[in-house]
């Protein structure tokens, strides 16, 4: 008798559109359309992620390096000077070496050891020799026959022509490089192959006063010859 009442109530309440409890229920925790989706699609956050991003290491240079060549005793060097700059210590090796080439040869010269990133110095130009006492014995592109200089396409002759000339630690930085051109002061292979000998510097510089010395006395015979030619 009383479910008979019950279903009566229940049924009158839907005829007159009311929600019964168990659809109230349902109707109020039922989510619109498309929130569900959205709320799956997008994943809840990380409580450990603080939204940091990593710093991106510097990269290493060699910036502010260089290497050119020098004439001293009629000796032909490579003066250089190598400066690592690496704030993050991303660089191993220690070693430097600087790469002469012309496209069609190339030669390697190992110039030493970083130490504080720093290392400066200088190399013989490839091709150049010296004696015991430091003065030159041999110069690129030259060679000694018959005790005479002449010119020779071996002994790193390519090396006095346009070169390119890169430094390397890994990073490699490209430098500016020529042979060094002859001075007054510092002989070139031609000037060694004119005067059929190996001349230093000391005895250039003897040759030169008394040149000019052996000048003066030619001009003061001559003019003596002409003074005593407008007597007469």
């Amino acid at each position: 008798m009383r479910a008979s009442c019950a279903a009566i109530a229940l049924a009158t309440l839907v005829v007159l559109g009311v929600p019964s409890a168990a659809s109230a229920v349902t109707v109020g925790t039922a989510a619109p359309p498309g929130v569900a989706a959205m709320s799956a699609a997008t994943p809840a956050p990380d409580p450990g992620d603080d939204g940091y991003t990593p710093r991106q290491p510097e990269e290493p240079t060699l910036a502010g390096s260089f290497a050119v060549g020098e004439c001293a005793r009629d000796v032909p060097w490579i003066e250089y000077a190598v400066e690592l700059t690496d704030p993050d210590a991303q660089v191993a090796t220690r070693t430097v070496t600087l790469t002469l080439s012309d496209g069609a040869n190339s030669t390697t010269l190992t110039l030493g050891e970083l130490v504080d990133n720093r290392l400066s110095g200088r190399v013989l130009w490839p091709g150049a020799t010296v004696d015991a006492n430091g003065d030159a014995a041999g110069w690129p592109g030259w060679e000694y026959v018959d005790g005479t200089w002449v010119p020779t396409s071996d002994n790193f002759a390519w090396t006095r022509g346009d070169i390119t000339a890169v430094l390397d630690v890994n990073p490699q930085l490209a430098v500016p490089l020529a042979y060094p051109p002859a001075s007054p002061d510092c002989v070139s292979g031609a000037q060694v192959a004119a005067a059929g000998l190996a001349v230093t510097g000391g005895a250039l510089g003897a040759l030169v006063p008394f040149a000019i010395g052996g000048g003066v006395i030619v001009l003061g015979g001559a003019g003596l010859l002409l003074l005593r030619r407008r007597r007469s």
